[in-house]
């Protein structure tokens, strides 16, 4: 197999952008693709108040959907006691809405929309509704949206990634509602999207994703690791912001992961913990306390996850997993005043194609 070349595009002097792309309504919107393998989702998240824990995906095709698959939204609730409960429903492209200019989408009566205010950062507005689970949730951007560089890696002439975070860190307000109970809730959140075109599982091997808040600082990072296909590349996107403004945006990052773990549900192993290092500027530490969700991908199709055929698909495309962690995170920023230490907990994910 030949070896593809991967160009990121970042503003410079390097990998890193001296001068932040400026995000604008249509980078958050549909990024229209003929291919079979396009696929395309807006992800949200937050951390509520009452204890809760909620994600929501609208889906256009995920990159590990099949070529035909119909788009699907998906609703997660962590209770405060740490049990999870996870709806997701299919549309027909005929129930279905994406627009290019912006945020608005609609899978069946399911939605997500940005608004810009003349005078401030960018609103998302988000509704979602599943056998008993409901959000109506309002995220209002505490730092300006980013995306790395020009926001897509490429992968050969055919195949790219993309990311944009409409929203880095948000006031959240709204309603959660649990099989009629309706919570009027408060929280902090985050919104991102997704593109590109390929098959995934032959260019990426896995990555890892999370972000941090404490009361100054917002740190967000996706490391992407590629195949030999792609040279083992990686893809290490990191931002740093403190309040509003945005401090740092490079893709300098060394990832180190700690002693392997096996997780016998996702039938794969995970990192005790992984550094992150921005040299001269930041190190970050996260270790992981407990695995608050993990999966065999291969589960997610019902053919594929029969007795009968999923060792064969082990057998030939490896095994596929997820991971959610919950961490302890311990954070030092380098200024010219010396060294900022920070420390918390916080949520993370795993994603592993191979």
């Amino acid at each position: 197999m030949k070896t593809l070349d991967v160009a990121e595009v970042w503003n410079g002097p390097g990998r890193q952008d001296g001068e932040l792309t400026v995000v604008r309504p249509h980078h958050n919107g549909l990024h229209a693709a003929s291919s079979k393998l396009a696929f395309e989702h807006w992800y949200f998240d937050a951390h509520l108040d009452s204890g809760h824990i909620v994600v929501g995906f609208l889906t256009k095709r995920r990159p590990e959907d099949l070529p035909s698959a119909k788009p699907w939204v998906e609703l997660t609730v962590y209770a405060p006691d740490g049990t999870r409960r996870q709806v997701s429903r299919r549309y027909a492209e005929s129930d279905t809405e994406f627009s290019t200019r912006t945020c608005a989408v609609r899978i069946g009566d399911n939605t997500a929309r940005a608004e810009f205010p003349d005078n401030g950062l960018p609103v998302h507005h988000l509704r979602l509704a599943e056998d008993g689970i409901g959000f109506d949730l309002r995220f209002e951007n505490e730092t300006p949206s980013w995306m790395p560089g020009q926001g897509e890696t490429r992968f050969g002439a055919k195949n790219s990634f993309g990311w944009v975070v409409g929203a880095p860190r948000a006031k959240v307000t709204g309603r959660l509602e649990l099989d009629g109970e309706v919570i009027t809730v408060t929280g902090r959140g985050y919104a991102d999207h997704n593109w590109g075109v390929g098959d995934m599982r032959k260019i990426i091997d896995r990555w890892h994703w999370g972000r941090l808040y404490v009361e100054d600082y917002s740190l967000l990072y996706a490391v992407v690791l590629t195949q030999r296909g792609c040279g083992s590349a990686r893809i290490a996107p990191v931002m740093l912001a403190r309040g509003e403004e945005i401090l740092l945006s490079t893709g300098t990052t060394v990832l180190t992961e700690g002693p392997a773990v096996y997780n016998a549900t996702a039938g794969r192993c995970y990192p005790s913990h992984i550094d992150l290092c921005v040299p001269d500027q930041l190190d970050l530490r996260l270790t992981v306390e407990s695995v608050i969700d993990a999966r065999d991908l291969l589960d997610d199709i019902p053919l594929v996850r029969t007795r009968l055929i999923k060792p064969l698909m082990h057998r030939f495309v490896g095994h596929p997993g997820y991971f959610r962690f919950r961490s302890d995170f311990e954070l030092t920023v380098h200024t010219d005043a010396g060294s900022d230490r920070r420390t918390g907990s916080t949520l993370h994910e795993l994603v592993a194609l191979k």
